[in-house]
């Protein structure tokens, strides 16, 4: 929940190449006055491994899971958007930006957020 962004695995299984993400979003903030965004829905439907039942789940998490590729790493993200909101994340630290991903979160799984931060020590 530091803001790194991956987008080519879900935890081991590979899904998609990185497609320039990396460079796409650095150069544009090394452009004269640019910026660079991350959109993303705020859940998705995921199926459940014990029950096999699609369920709504959180994109924004704690932490990624195990084997996941960082694709953009915390330092590169600049703004992340979903439809709760924007927040610029380039230079807040490790308890800001936490509190910024929760506020764009889905309502729903807010307090959830919240609660892992806090055991990790992140807030």
């Amino acid at each position: 929940m530091t803001g790194q962004c991956c987008s080519e695995s879900i935890g081991t299984r590979h899904f998609s190449g990185t497609g320039g993400q990396n460079d796409t979003a650095t150069g544009a903030q090394r452009a004269k006055n640019g910026r660079s965004f991350i959109t993303l829905y705020s859940t998705t439907m995921a199926r459940n491994k014990e029950t096999g039942i699609k369920e709504e789940i959180s994109k924004i998490v704690s932490t990624l899971k195990p084997g996941a590729a960082v694709t953009l790493s915390r330092n590169d993200v600049d703004y992340i958007v979903t439809e709760y909101g924007c927040v610029k994340l380039k230079g807040k630290n490790i308890m800001e930006r936490v509190e910024l991903l929760i506020s764009i979160a889905h309502p729903k799984f807010r307090e959830q957020l919240r609660k892992e931060a806090l055991e990790m020590g992140f807030i």
